[in-house]
């Protein structure tokens, strides 16, 4: 059993049910990596999108809350779907809701459904990340499919915009059916596995997605959302006490390790995408920048933090967890302290630069602690709580864009 120091877990985490053999990586990459291009290919057709629906821009901006909030939920019922049934299940159910979210999204006239198009998306796209981070296997294998999120993240508000001048908006918010793409390759690496024992959870699962949505809905609704988070928790406290194997494993929630991890990819990934709405604004506003010059700074901007990423996801393991986690914390203070002090569009790029390097440098390496502080058995729930910690960070981040800058 090899043992990775540090960042990474204790030991060896054990493969995921339903998989025999290992997945190329670059496969797993095509899998997840569309998620974040098809999250922030919004960041700069608001204007567009609601002109077309004939809406403002803030109720434009549901169509991003609406697709995070999805994402962020559906991450730990897909993790479940993994765990009872398998990765082909979770993959194919995953593949069905991409394909007939797209479709919607393609062809709907109306703004509700079209909202119903980006939640079918998302949760297919939860599939898809869960799927490929419980195939990842290892810290540097895990930093490939960060780094590359954080690329296609970065190229995704261009793309959005290209798109768009080209088409529409609508072929822009489609452009996470690129993922399908790799569905037939992992496939085929995944093997059938038995049902699982027992009920599924659903009050559990139905009342963390009511502290998540409570959570998200914060800025915006503050009394309403800090009512629902409120009543969610403290029922979710007490099933967790009368079921702490179910949905919400109290063996997750018990551990220091875990609790951290997330904690700390949840305020990173919010800094990040509240960040990355609000400084193409900001820019634009302090320097005077275009639309499309801000766009292409941002995006050479965030590949560059994207491939630090790569580089820092597999040096790791040798720096120790608490040296990564202040290098991770810092370089988030120093971007949310640049955004709001700064007035050179530079500064404000590398702001952007930083913050993408923190958040998917703790989606990298806090992932693989977060897994190892379950049982092996409960590793792709333990997983999927961790990406519902750093996709509500997600979620988060356009609504307190809007309440802060875009409104």
């Amino acid at each position: 059993m090899s043992t990775i120091p540090g960042v990474t877990a204790t030991r060896a985490p054990a493969a995921v049910s339903g998989s025999s053999r290992r997945v190329p990586i670059l496969w797993l990459a095509l899998l997840a990596t569309p998620v974040a291009a098809a999250n922030n290919a919004a960041v700069l057709i608001l204007g567009d999108m609601s002109r077309s629906l004939g809406i403002t821009t803030a109720t434009a901006s549901w169509l991003v809350t609406v697709f995070a909030l999805t994402l962020a939920v559906a991450t730990p019922l897909i993790a479940t779907l993994l765990r009872r049934r398998g990765t082909r299940t979770a993959l194919w159910a995953s593949a069905a809701f991409v394909a007939v979210g797209t479709v919607l999204v393609a062809v709907s006239p109306w703004l509700p459904l079209t909202l119903v198009g980006r939640a079918g998306q998302a949760a297919g796209g939860a599939g898809m990340m869960t799927i490929a981070m419980n195939l990842a296997g290892t810290a540097r294998r895990m930093g490939v499919i960060s780094a590359g999120s954080g690329m296609l993240g970065a190229v995704g508000p261009l793309l959005g915009e290209r798109l768009t001048d080209a088409a529409s908006w609508r072929a822009a918010l489609s452009i996470l059916v690129v993922t399908l793409a790799a569905v037939p390759a992992v496939s085929r690496h995944a093997t059938r596995t038995p049902p699982a024992e027992g009920r599924f959870d659903a009050r559990g699962a139905v009342l963390l997605a009511g502290l998540s949505s409570g959570l998200v809905l914060l800025p915006s609704n503050p009394l309403p959302a800090l009512t629902v988070a409120a009543v969610a928790t403290a029922l979710l406290v007490l099933h967790i006490r009368r079921r702490p194997e179910g949905y919400v494993p109290a063996a997750a929630l018990r551990s220091p390790l875990f609790r951290s991890s997330v904690l700390i990819a949840l305020v990173l990934s919010a800094s990040y995408f509240t960040l990355l709405f609000a400084i193409p604004r900001l820019i634009t506003d302090r320097a005077g920048w275009t639309t499309g010059s801000v766009a292409a700074g941002q995006m050479i901007a965030m590949i560059t933090g994207s491939v630090c990423t790569l580089v820092f996801a597999a040096a790791s393991a040798r720096l120790g967890r608490t040296t990564v986690r202040a290098i991770l914390l810092t370089i988030g203070a120093c971007a949310a302290v640049a955004a709001v002090f700064a007035h050179s569009a530079i500064v404000l790029f590398a702001a952007i630069g930083l913050a993408v390097f923190s958040a998917t440098g703790a989606n990298a390496t806090q992932s693989m602690a977060a897994a190892s502080a379950v049982p092996d058995r409960q590793r792709p729930t333990g997983i999927g709580l961790f990406q519902l910690g750093y996709l509500m960070g997600g979620a988060l981040g356009p609504a307190l864009a809007t309440v802060l800058v875009l409104s």
